[in-house]
């Protein structure tokens, strides 16, 4: 089964109450992306792999630009041992 339809079974399971939780943390974490991009912070790998929900290493494999949701994310400079990103929103 691929990821899309074992996403879909999940969210059919789940009851409204929790679908409405899960829509609540997503819309959220746009809000968090937001202002860091409005104010234009950067932040880490491991920071935005947090906001996006998945694997640091997933964010690092991704190249020096890219897009997710509605905004660019930029790898900008490496400070030691950390890769610092920036996003920057999607009109």
């Amino acid at each position: 089964m691929n990821e899309l339809s074992a996403n879909s079974m999940e969210d059919i399971q789940l009851l409204p109450q929790q679908r409405v939780t899960t829509l609540q943390e997503l819309i959220e974490s746009l809000r968090v992306a937001d202002e860091i991009a409005a104010k234009g912070y950067l932040i880490s790998s491991s920071e935005l792999a947090d906001l996006m929900d998945i694997n640091p290493s997933a964010v690092t494999s991704r190249g020096k630009e890219w897009s997710w949701r509605n905004w660019v994310v930029s790898r900008v400079r490496r400070e030691g041992n950390q890769i610092l990103w920036q996003l920057k929103r999607l009109v």
